[in-house]
């Protein structure tokens, strides 16, 4: 995935996190509604200015912004985790207890 749909789907991710609509965000920045939702798409990058709103008005932290690896596909994110839990007994049964608590 390109980079401008990363940060399009954070930008969403953390606006859904704070229940933030797109009207209100793009009200707090100063911007339309369609053009966050042209960001939030991965259609256009938010100008230099936009982004550093987009920053203040979510409270967060450059480096959480530009987070991408839990957005990885599925099977990456899987395979990622099984090399993990393979290697370390305690932190599987963990995991599993864990998995079962939220499965149900």
């Amino acid at each position: 995935m390109d980079i401008k749909k990363l940060l399009g789907k954070r930008i969403q991710e953390i606006r859904k996190s704070q229940n933030y609509t797109q009207e209100y965000l793009a009200e707090l920045i100063g911007i339309e509604t369609v053009s966050l939702s042209n960001i939030e798409r991965g259609k256009y990058y938010p100008s230099a200015e936009n982004l550093n709103k987009i920053l203040e008005a979510l409270n967060i932290e450059p480096a959480e912004l530009f987070t991408f690896s839990h957005l990885a596909p599925t099977k990456q994110l899987i395979d990622e985790m099984n090399e993990c839990l393979l290697q370390n007994d305690k932190l599987a049964r963990k995991v599993y207890m864990f998995f079962k608590l939220i499965q149900a």
